[in-house]
């Protein structure tokens, strides 16, 4: 580690509380990509610590966090509190009900405007939509039949200047799912042909899947509206000596593209969750 990046990474240590803050590491924190956490991913840790959402929204924000992801609106007046957004909307019919079935099109074309008005009523940017599982179905049927329903609904997103991603998972750990590969998910993207309709790239995902992250990041980062981090194997922290993937080494190549998206951290902690989410704050702030 160079000088700069151990400066940078006590400096957003401190910012979370995990050491006290010398006035000679404020001027090395920086921001480059726009930052985001997953909630869910640290339920757990929170009840097992009494963290209530106040505490983690007052603590995220100190890190440098700008939104917490997959929430409700239930949560978004105790974000706003601290000045955080959700830079992702969760799927209003959930994983493996998607556009690839046309019997869940009316359903979802409702639902999905709905989320369109409320990211537009809060200022968020994005929607998630699902593919669905398979439950039998080739890929090309589910692809067009996925074309098919969300055309209905991405002329509303453009109109509004809300983004839809469907998100790309791994089939291993989400039996069936549709979308978990890269060529499928980027000849969707074709498909649609719309500045709303994009790709959720999950590296954590996409690498499961025996994909290459930094190939895909290059070739298609066009077809990405949105990134989610985890260590792989096993979704933990995103630091080197827990895991495989150099997520030094990818934030750098996603700045290369310049993109001006958001990075969702969605790896469930196995450490402490507040320093665990500062170092990763620190390792994908490029």
């Amino acid at each position: 580690m160079n000088r700069r990046t151990v400066l940078k990474s006590l400096a957003v240590l401190a910012a979370a509380g995990a050491l006290p803050i010398p006035s000679a590491f404020a001027e090395a924190k920086k921001y480059g990509f726009k930052q985001s956490a997953c909630l869910w991913c640290y339920n757990g840790w929170m009840n097992k610590n009494n963290v209530s959402l106040d505490q983690f929204c007052e603590a995220a924000a100190k890190i440098g966090i700008k939104s917490l992801e997959l929430t409700g609106e239930g949560q978004w007046e105790t974000m706003k509190k601290y000045g955080l957004c959700c830079a992702m909307i969760g799927s209003p019919m959930g994983i493996t009900r998607g556009f690839n079935h046309t019997q869940y099109h009316e359903e979802l074309i409702v639902k999905t405007k709905e989320c369109v008005d409320k990211a537009v009523k809060w200022g968020f940017p994005n929607v998630i939509t699902m593919s669905g599982n398979c439950e039998g179905m080739g890929k090309e049927e589910g692809m067009a039949n996925c074309i098919k329903g969300l055309k209905e609904v991405v002329q509303y997103a453009e109109k509004n200047g809300i983004v839809l991603c469907m998100e790309l998972l791994n089939s291993h750990g989400h039996k069936d799912y549709m979308c978990d590969e890269t060529k499928w998910a980027v000849d969707l993207v074709h498909a649609i042909d719309s500045p709303s309709f994009k790709i959720l790239y999950d590296i954590f995902h996409a690498r499961e899947m025996g994909e290459d992250p930094i190939k895909d990041i290059r070739e298609h980062h066009d077809c990405w509206g949105h990134y989610h981090t985890g260590g792989w194997p096993g979704r933990a922290e995103i630091d080197l000596a827990s895991q495989q993937l150099d997520y030094g080494q990818i934030m750098r190549e996603i700045a290369e593209t310049n993109y001006k998206g958001w990075i969702g951290q969605e790896f469930v902690p196995r450490r402490d969750g507040l320093k665990s989410l500062a170092e990763a704050y620190a390792i994908c702030d490029v």
